[in-house]
């Protein structure tokens, strides 16, 4: 996400190196690479020439520079701030008064709307503790209503759906009417898309709305789509006058065009964000956070936020007394793993550490990337996995694992010395430093970290 954007970018600050204060010159020849990187993500013309203005006017305002901060540390400090507020200054809420809330969901077809509207539902469930209840109101598309039942299955939402009825206005004041008798809190009404925008497309939205008065109306652009996203995202609101928008497919190749435009173009904020096809990979949008990943910063905010709602505190102080005493055995191992799991795509939460993702922009990283390792821990006996010296020391139980998990005995070797090394350093380190970890067998890269 954003990776030509972010190299371009830091090429443009790299003007600044052995300078020992901003001038007019560097700022100018800075401000040209930073409005080339700007159009190069699709960035209309327009807006990078506004934006690269307001930079420059602060960055030679600046005179009292204090001699600690370099200029080039000054001015990524600037284009930190101007990104921030051209993509909304804030993080936008969502109006959940209503009982029960109606929220619309609108958008192109192929943009994402059905899988966002499950992702929603399955956000509020388990982060609102809501009781959502998902409509399928796209009557056209054929696997428009099996696609939003699979996905109210896969997280135990119930959908709302009428085979045979064509008429989606009808549908969702239906819907309205069986959450109230059922005590689901929020309504979540999908809608059908088009290819293009269309006049009986607009109507349709715009009489839907009307009928069911919802409390938030979300526009779901595909961020892969560039300055086309915002223009079109431009033409739903002159018609519904939406609340707010959501970014799709940010794990995909996307140039950064439609975050950076949409608030300044349309005037509506960015809602959510939302990577990959798993129903746990949806965010607030945070546009402070998504300057600093832009800029090759990282999230660590989102990062931890992630890790604290999956690991339980009793679970931590359990594990950091057994790691004081150097117990930290493969199912602690194989525990760590699956609580990672639950915090997302693993790509996109390395992308979140500080200087990792051009670590792992070229990387194939998914969640295969442990599948070795968890083959490897269930081939052992629980005794073995409780006790791993059992296994660090007899080659014959090591051949045994072999065979059971299909990997041959090099394979099984250098997982058991990583696996061994990091227990090692964990225990040394827990000695009033905290309990650092790194993963073995997924490549090297860092694992959780956490103090308390």
């Amino acid at each position: 996400m954003f990776e030509s954007l972010s190299d371009r970018l830091e090429g443009a600050f790299k003007v600044f190196t052995g300078d020992n204060k901003l001038t007019e010159l560097n700022v100018a020849q800075s401000i040209k690479e930073i409005r080339r990187a700007l159009v190069a993500a699709d960035v209309n013309y327009k807006i990078a020439k506004e934006f690269t203005e307001r930079v420059k006017e602060k960055a030679l305002g600046t005179e009292n520079l204090l001699k600690s901060v370099k200029p080039g540390q000054m001015m990524v400090k600037i284009v930190q701030d101007e990104l921030t507020e051209l993509m909304g200054g804030q993080a936008a809420g969502i109006d959940l008064s209503g009982k029960p809330t109606v929220i619309l969901i609108a958008g192109l077809q192929g943009s994402g709307k059905t899988t966002f509207s499950g992702k929603l539902a399955y956000f509020l469930k388990t982060q609102k503790k809501k009781s959502p209840l998902l409509v399928a109101g796209d009557v056209y598309r054929p696997a428009a209503i099996n696609q939003i039942s699979v996905l109210g299955e896969q997280i135990n939402v119930p959908v709302y759906k009428e085979e045979g009825n064509k008429d989606p206005v009808k549908i969702a004041l239906k819907a309205i009417a069986h959450a109230q008798d059922h005590n689901h809190d929020v309504v979540i009404v999908d809608t059908a898309g088009r290819l293009a925008v269309d006049e009986e497309m607009m109507n349709e939205i715009s009489n839907i709305k009307e009928a069911i008065q919802p409390n938030e109306t979300l526009f779901v652009v595909d961020a892969m789509t560039g300055q086309d996203a915002v223009n079109t995202a431009k033409a739903f609101n002159d018609v519904i006058d939406y609340h707010g928008v959501v970014l799709t497919k940010l794990d995909g190749d996307t140039r950064g065009g439609a975050a950076l435009s949409v608030k300044y173009t349309v005037g509506k904020p960015i809602k959510f964000i939302s990577e990959g096809e798993k129903m746990k990979t949806l965010d607030v949008f945070y546009p402070e956070r998504m300057a600093q990943r832009i800029l090759g910063m990282g999230d660590i905010t989102s990062f931890v936020e992630k890790a604290q709602a999956q690991f339980d505190e009793k679970e931590v102080e359990r594990l950091e007394k057994k790691i004081r005493k150097n117990k930290f055995d493969f199912d602690d191992f194989l525990g760590q793993i699956n609580q990672i799991r639950k915090m997302g795509d693993l790509k996109s939460l390395m992308n979140m550490i500080p200087g990792m993702s051009k670590m792992t922009k070229n990387l194939d990283i998914d969640d295969k990337a442990f599948n070795k390792v968890e083959s490897i821990i269930q081939s052992m006996t629980p005794d073995e996995r409780a006790n791993p010296e059992l296994v660090l020391k007899t080659n014959s139980r090591k051949k045994r694992i072999a065979r059971g998990c299909g990997q041959d005995l090099q394979q099984i070797n250098m997982f058991l010395k990583q696996f061994n090394q990091m227990r090692q350093m964990m225990h040394k380190m827990s000695k009033g430093q905290g309990v650092p970890g790194m993963m073995p067998g997924a490549g090297g890269g860092p694992g959780r970290r956490r103090r308390r």
